[in-house]
C-alpha cells in the first residue's frame, strides 16, 4: 500500500530553521505531484507548498514565500521542505501529500489522495 512518512519536525526558536522530509513508498513517485499542508490547533488545513512531478514548477502560499523551499529527489522517492526564519505563526502539524490526477500544483486538500501522518512543528517566541 502507498505510504508517506514525514520526519524532521520539532521545537525551534523564532528565526531558526528546520528541514522536513517525506519518504514515499509510491511506485511511480516521479509522476506524482507532491505538496505540504499544515494545520494549526483550531484552524483549517492549509496549503503551504507544492511541486510538480519533475520539480519544474513550484508554488507557495504567500506567508512563506522567501522563507520556505520545497524540493524533491525522485531517485530517493523523497520530498523536502526547508523552513528558514521560522515564526510562531508557523506552529502547526505539517502533512506531506501526493496526487496523480494532473501534473499541476493545486491548493485544495481534497485534490490529494495520499497523506502522511504529520509531524509537529513548534516555534517559540
Amino acid at each position: 500500500q502507498v505510504q508517506l512518512v514525514e520526519s524532521g519536525g520539532g521545537l525551534v526558536q523564532a528565526g531558526g530553521s528546520l528541514r522536513l522530509s517525506c519518504a514515499a513508498s509510491i511506485g511511480t513517485f516521479s509522476t506524482v505531484v507532491m505538496g505540504w499542508f499544515r494545520q494549526a490547533l483550531g484552524k483549517e488545513r492549509e496549503f503551504v507548498a507544492g511541486i510538480t512531478s519533475s520539480g519544474s514548477r513550484l508554488s507557495y502560499r504567500s506567508a512563506v514565500k522567501g522563507r520556505f523551499t520545497i524540493s524533491r529527489d525522485n531517485a530517493k522517492n523523497t520530498v523536502y521542505l526547508q523552513m528558514d526564519n521560522l515564526k510562531p505563526e508557523d506552529t502547526a502539524v505539517y502533512y506531506c501529500a501526493g496526487k496523480r490526477r494532473r501534473d499541476i500544483v493545486t491548493i485544495m486538500p481534497y485534490d490529494y489522495e495520499y497523506w502522511g501522518q504529520g509531524t509537529q512543528v513548534t516555534v517559540s517566541s
